[in-house]
């Protein structure tokens, strides 16, 4: 019988598990912070790689350490004949966060010290995947479509040399800065659904691929990682700025599910969707495609309106990628491409200070009962 004494806070709402120093969401400045620094300006003077080092090492890095990472992931990028053969072999009709969940174990498998943990191989571990997670939805991008992979370079960043993989041709600098900055804004975001995924699962003193591989499959989901994608979904049914508003009146007045707002952490909007918005429509600029951003424009001025609902960072970055030219199912993995770094962090950080996570419930089911003879 239900204990109607006993306060239960269901999604952990509100409730403090943990000590974390990678991220914070300033509530006196609205803006959320690396190690710190607000991503606003990390977005303005950084780069992805940059802020990939800050949020696993705890600080920026000077242009020897930057130097020697960048060597680093660049040393790392290329699979196994094996691996893309098994990738070639998924279904093309199979979702890429669902071939990207399957590269990253079969990575996990090819890696001999899978049981080690020690920070430094756990460090190399990241390297793995930050170079390589690119070259796995790049790779199966290009089966799905029944085209050769095009192997990854070791001369470019790791935006340019994703574009490289998936189309062949590196775009204009502001492309890949619109990009970059997307990666950025989604790398990390404390202790999120995929990231506590990837803490529990690190708190059992399992391993890293399975850490990040349970990330994945939180990221996943549309209330997570997936509203991006939805988000453009929506955008492509509404299709017509003139249609935009009154369609968001009848999904408020029937009370259907609208993906891109509200955010558990911010009650006055999310801090990224400025910087991201500000990006978006620079690509819409360059590529001709407004039509976007002015749906986008109504939908997050009705809601406000009428809810006082903001838009959060997915909202703005569906439409930006779909413009860049990325199928929409490929939105939620270029997610874990920056998500690496966050998911990272904190692995490491569990690592270091560990405690199994074993949470109580409150039990609500029958009273001990005999079995009638």
């Amino acid at each position: 019988m239900e204990n109607n004494s006993t306060i239960v806070h269901q999604g952990l709402a509100g409730v403090l598990v943990d000590h974390t120093a990678v991220s914070k969401v300033m509530p006196e400045t609205n803006s959320l912070t690396y190690r710190g620094y607000a991503v606003q300006d990390l977005c303005e003077h950084f780069r992805f790689e940059d802020v990939a080092y800050l949020i696993v090492n705890g600080e920026l890095p000077n242009s020897e350490q930057i130097t020697e990472f960048q060597e680093h992931e660049r040393s790392k990028r290329g699979i196994s004949d094996e691996l893309s053969k098994i990738l070639s072999l998924l279904p093309a009709s199979a979702h890429p966060m669902d071939t990207l969940r399957t590269g990253v174990s079969v990575l996990g498998c090819e890696d001999s010290r899978i049981w080690d943990n020690t920070y430094e191989t756990n460090y190399d571990k990241y390297i793995n995947l930050l170079a390589n997670i690119p070259v796995l939805i790049a790779y199966s991008y290009r089966y799905a479509k029944g085209l050769d992979p095009i192997a990854p370079r070791n001369d470019i960043s790791m935006a340019e040399n994703f574009f490289y993989m998936c189309f062949g041709v590196i775009p204009k600098p502001e492309v890949i800065k619109a990009f970059d900055v997307s990666l950025i804004l989604y790398a990390e975001h404390s202790f999120n659904c995929s990231t506590f995924t990837t803490r529990v699962i690190t708190s059992s003193e399992s391993d890293f691929y399975s850490a990040v591989c349970g990330g994945i499959g939180a990221l996943k989901g549309p209330l997570h990682g997936g509203a991006n994608e939805y988000v453009m979904h929506m955008l492509k049914e509404i299709d017509d700025p003139t249609k935009a508003e009154q369609w968001m009146l009848d999904a408020l007045a029937t009370k259907k599910k609208i993906m891109g707002f509200g955010h558990r952490v911010y009650k006055s909007g999310d801090s990224r969707v400025p910087t991201m918005t500000k990006y978006a429509n620079l690509m819409a600029e360059a590529t001709g495609q407004n039509k976007w951003m002015e749906i986008s424009s109504i939908l997050e001025k009705v809601m406000i309106e009428k809810k006082n609902i903001y838009p959060n960072l997915d909202f703005p970055a569906g439409p930006a990628y779909y413009m860049m030219g990325f199928d929409i199912e490929m939105f939620t993995p270029i997610f874990v491409m920056a998500r690496i770094t966050g998911w990272t962090a904190h692995i490491l950080e569990q690592t270091a200070n560990n405690k199994l996570i074993r949470p109580l419930s409150n039990y609500i089911g029958a009273n001990q009962r005999s079995i009638e003879s």
